[in-house]
């Protein structure tokens, strides 16, 4: 597949011209780290409520707070989305609702496999057996003109929240809130599903505080958990307005003031909520949560959020924790199938936009194996599944500078008709195709990318932080680096380069490579994990780019690599 190479392909972060912090009082690491980010002022650095955009930020929330409050003595239906992003939002404001006092609400979340994604006409059918008189979108809608249609033509209004990118014409709802719609004038555009969903609940607030209910303007804050678990799950680009978000919703869990569903998922992985980090809501909590709408149905999900018995939690968080096990097998399965297709392929035969189908893959993993592909070809991927008979759903992923939603507009733009749906954002997008147009959109899709982009990289090219002091491969440093972020897309946690001798290594779990590796230059030697990268024996001195992290074994703290690339570079001295 790729050609081994005598050294990873590596460049290291720089610091813009004119970046700051250079009188601040930061390690000095830290601030080379942060200033390779983009950071330009301590401002940047303060994770206080008093940092987040004020709720006027978004165009329109002010009218859909109006709207919203004119139906709370009405029946209002949420319509959300089947992934983590969506059932926190959906949670989100069912809370919020009930807290301010509007009862009469309930939500529904499509089946994937029967009804697809957003507001089609056929779920706008399923909540009319409800007799909404509003529907209330999170996290999805910004595309659904005919469900918006549909809801018209049965007597409801809607309302709809999103973070999607809109296409060339909006649906005709009552109210949009999207920092993504034309001539948004938003800050924060990177704003997740939930956090859309938040801002809306704020502005309810403040109005119902204006109106002389106490303490109303404050209750959105107290579930900044959920906002924080949406936000690092969905992969949105953490900007200053987002790290604030997820900072103030893990201060939230960490102090035990989280909703018991989140807690209950840290419990069924063996972590402690009292150290969550944006990782453990990335890789712990994210995935289970999801598991149940890519498998079953997310409702088992919402409902674990929204219940406030941790005996309750602790139930359905181990139902979800058996759904993602079956998910991780079924990935398995469907990730191997998939590398055979790639690694067949000639390195230099490899089309620019890589496309797989196979008709036995479950569409709920399939933008699992896009990710897992584009990971090993360095190269944007869509993979997909059918969905009915003559019909694929995909799912794409792409790579830093390839934006996916554009190239699959630019596809549609050519040959009108040959996607039937399509929506997403840079680095993720969603789209559906007749089962017979597949060969002909592969070929488009790898031509219009090489036509958009003529000067797209895949090298495989690594971004790092350089080397790391081998002092500085402490366990303090390691505390120093986790709870210096929030970490996470557009803002990524430190990853350093350097060279090591192996000491030791064995392959552990399904496929990790844990090894005992010691700085060539000299120094203690200290544990290092490979995830999924079990299969080759290592010898000598080799090269490794890799986090520094915290391992905690038996209540017993220590410095770990986290090791995302080796490359042998010779023999041990």
């Amino acid at each position: 597949m790729r050609e081994r190479k005598t050294r990873p392909v590596a460049e290291r972060r720089v610091a813009p011209d004119g970046a700051g912090l250079g009188d601040s009082e930061l390690d000095p690491l830290l601030r080379r780290i942060y200033q390779a980010r983009g950071v330009s002022s301590p401002d940047e650095l303060d994770y206080g409520l008093r940092g987040l955009l004020p709720v006027s930020s978004l165009a329109g929330i002010d009218e859909a707070a109006q709207l919203l409050l004119e139906h709370a003595d009405r029946k209002i239906t949420i319509v959300g989305d089947f992934d983590a992003d969506g059932a926190t939002s959906t949670a989100l404001v069912m809370r919020c609702l009930r807290k301010f006092g509007i009862s009469n609400v309930d939500y529904l979340v499509p089946n994937r496999f029967r009804f697809g994604y957003g507001l089609t006409p056929e779920i706008v059918q399923v909540a009319a057996e409800r007799s909404p008189d509003l529907l209330l979108t999170v996290d999805n809608g910004v595309s659904s003109l005919a469900g918006v249609e549909a809801a018209h033509e049965l007597g409801m209004k809607v309302l709809i929240t999103d973070h999607h990118l809109p296409g060339a014409e909006l649906p005709a709802a009552e109210a949009h809130v999207n920092p993504n719609l034309p001539g948004s004038s938003c800050a924060s555009p990177s704003l997740a599903g939930v956090g859309v969903a938040f801002y809306l609940m704020a502005a309810v607030g403040r109005m119902l505080e204006e109106r002389g209910q106490a303490g109303a303007a404050r209750i959105p804050a107290g579930y900044l958990d959920l906002v924080a678990l949406g936000t690092v799950a969905d992969v949105v680009r953490l900007d200053h307005n987002n790290r604030i978000l997820v900072h103030q919703g893990l201060q939230r869990i960490r102090a035990g003031r989280g909703v018991p569903g989140i807690a209950a998922l840290f419990q069924q992985a063996g972590r402690q909520v009292s150290r969550a980090v944006s990782t453990d809501l990335g890789f712990v909590a994210g995935p289970r949560l999801n598991a149940a709408g890519r498998l079953e149905d997310m409702s088992v999900g919402i409902e674990c959020l929204l219940t406030d018995e941790p005996g309750v939690a602790a139930e359905i968080a181990g139902m979800l924790d058996g759904i993602n096990r079956e998910r991780k097998q079924i990935e398995t399965r469907m990730r191997d199938e998939a590398f055979a297709y790639v690694d067949a392929m000639a390195a230099d035969n490899l089309p620019a936009c890589v496309c797989l189908y196979d008709e036995s893959w479950h569409q709920g993993i399939v933008g699992l194996i896009a990710a897992r592909v584009r990971e090993r070809c360095d190269r944007p991927v869509i993979a997909f599944a059918r969905e009915d008979d003559g019909v694929l759903k995909g799912s794409a992923r792409s790579v830093p500078g390839v934006h996916a939603r554009d190239l699959l507009e630019s596809v549609s733009t050519d040959q009108p008709g040959l996607i039937t749906r399509f929506g997403g954002h840079a680095m993720a997008a969603g789209l559906t195709i007749e089962e017979r147009h597949f060969a002909r959109f592969a070929e488009l899709a790898a031509r219009n990318l090489r036509k958009l982009y003529p000067e797209a990289d895949f090298s495989g090219t690594i971004m790092t932080d350089g080397p790391l002091p081998s002092e500085s491969l402490s366990l303090a440093f390691a505390r120093r680096l986790r709870d210096a972020g929030p970490w996470g897309a557009g803002f990524p946690e430190p990853l350093f380069l350097g060279d090591f001798k192996i000491v030791d290594q064995r392959v552990v779990g399904e496929n990790h490579l844990k090894m005992r590796v010691q700085p060539a230059a000299g120094g203690a030697s200290l544990d290092a994990i490979a995830f999924n990268q079990a299969g080759d024996a290592y010898r000598g001195v080799v090269q490794l780019a890799y986090r520094l992290d915290v391992n905690e074994y038996r209540g017993i703290e220590s410095p770990q690599l986290v090791v995302e690339q080796i490359v042998n570079i010779g023999a041990a001295a």
